[in-house]
C-alpha cells in the first residue's frame, strides 16, 4: 500500500490548524507542521481529490506518492522527542536523550495519528495527569498510534480497550503497546456505527468534530455512572455546538483546556 503526501505551502498556522481538522475528516492520519508550510499524509485506498480540491479552497497543493518502505525513513528524519509539560516524554527508540518526566512512552508511528506533537493529544494526556486512573477501566476511541491508551496504562487503568478503523492503526497500536511493555490494553479493528459494548470508567475520545457529534449518545452509554468522558480533536470554534449535544445526551461539562486554538473537553455522566 503506498502512502500520499500533500505539501500545502504558503499557509499560516491558523489556517494549518483548521485544514489539519478538515482534513482529518477526509481519512488523513499524518501531518507535520512547519513554518508556512503543512505536510499531510493520506493511504492511497482512502484519497479523494475532488474532497481535497474543496477543503483546500483555492490553495495550492503539491501532490506525491511515497512506497511504504520509504515511511519509517521519511518520519525519522522529521520525528522530535515531545515532552508534555513535567508529566510525560514521547519519543522514537533511536532518540538517546536524558528523560527527566515521570512517564516515557517509546512509539513508531507508522502512518498513525498521535505522535504527540500535535496539541490536541498533549492536551488529552495534561487532562489525563488529573485523573485518577487507578483500577480503572478505559475506552480509547480512535486510539491511533496507542499512546494514550499506553499512557492510560502507565497510570494504573487495569483494562484499555483500544478501537481504531484503521489497520495501520490498529498493527502499529499494537507494537507500540508492546515496546513499552504494557499488559493490560486490548486492541481491537471496529467498522461500522457501533462501538464494542463495553461501559468504562474513563473514555479517551481525540478524533474531531463530525465523529464525536456522531458518536455523541453512544459515548454517554459506554461510559459508566460517574465516569468521565475526554472529547478533543476539536478547534475553539467547535467548543459551543459540542457542549450543547453533550447536554443534550446527558453529559455535564467539567472541564476545559485550549493550546494553539485547538480545544479539550472533559464531562461526567451522572455528576452534576
Amino acid at each position: 500500500m503506498s502512502t500520499i503526501k500533500i505539501t500545502f505551502s504558503k499557509i499560516d498556522e491558523e489556517r494549518q490548524d483548521i485544514l489539519i481538522a478538515q482534513l482529518s475528516e477526509l481519512g488523513y492520519e499524518g501531518f507535520e507542521q512547519n513554518p508556512g508550510e503543512l505536510l499531510a499524509y493520506i493511504a492511497d485506498s482512502k484519497f479523494n481529490e475532488a474532497a481535497l480540491v474543496e477543503v483546500a479552497d483555492g490553495l495550492e497543493y503539491i501532490k506525491e506518492a511515497i512506497a511504504q518502505q520509504n515511511w519509517n525513513e521519511l518520519w525519522e528524519s522529521n520525528f522530535e522527542p515531545v515532552v508534555v509539560e513535567d508529566f510525560c516524554t514521547l519519543r522514537a527508540d533511536f532518540h538517546d536523550i536524558e528523560v527527566t518526566t515521570p512517564y516515557d512512552i517509546i512509539i513508531t508511528p507508522k502512518m498513525s495519528f498521535g505522535t504527540g506533537h500535535h496539541a490536541t493529544t498533549q492536551l488529552v494526556m495534561l487532562m489525563m495527569k488529573d485523573i485518577d486512573m487507578k483500577g480503572k477501566q478505559v475506552l480509547d476511541f480512535g486510539t491511533g498510534t496507542g499512546v494514550l491508551a499506553i499512557l492510560a496504562e502507565k497510570l494504573g487503568a487495569s483494562y484499555i480497550l483500544a478501537i481504531d478503523n484503521d489497520d495501520w492503526s490498529v498493527e502499529n497500536a499494537r507494537e507500540n503497546a508492546e515496546r513499552n511493555g504494557c499488559n493490560n490494553i486490548t486492541i481491537i479493528k471496529v467498522d461500522g456505527d457501533q462501538l464494542p459494548a463495553i461501559q468504562t470508567d474513563l473514555i479517551l475520545a481525540n478524533i474531531n468534530r463530525h465523529i464525536l457529534l456522531q458518536y455523541m449518545h453512544q459515548l454517554y452509554t459506554n461510559t459508566k455512572m460517574g465516569g468521565t468522558v475526554v472529547m478533543s480533536g476539536l478547534l475553539v470554534e467547535d467548543k459551543e455546538i459540542i457542549m450543547t449535544e453533550a447536554k443534550k445526551a446527558g453529559l455535564t461539562f467539567f472541564h476545559y483546556a485550549e493550546l494553539n486554538n485547538w480545544i479539550s473537553l472533559v464531562f461526567k455522566k451522572g455528576v452534576h
